[in-house]
């Protein structure tokens, strides 16, 4: 399975009330930083970001919209 990239989505594993964000709120990569920091952008159904967090990747829960195959 990929990992994180440039454009990933994902979603929060926890809380981080310093930011006003709770888990489970889903963003998308826009800049890797290091490895395994990534700045996450975080926007509304409207399309305006609300926030933009750099994040460890133990942070983040990478989403998939298609299956994924793995080799087994």
């Amino acid at each position: 399975m990929a990992g994180i990239e440039l454009h990933s989505v994902v979603a929060l594993v926890e809380d981080l009330p310093e930011q006003g964000l709770v888990r489970g709120q889903v963003g998308t990569v826009v800049e890797t930083w290091e490895p395994d920091v990534y700045e996450v952008e975080f926007s509304d159904d409207n399309g305006r970001t609300y926030a933009m967090v750099a994040l460890k990747a133990e942070q983040l829960l990478r989403l998939h919209h298609e299956p994924v195959h793995e080799a087994a």
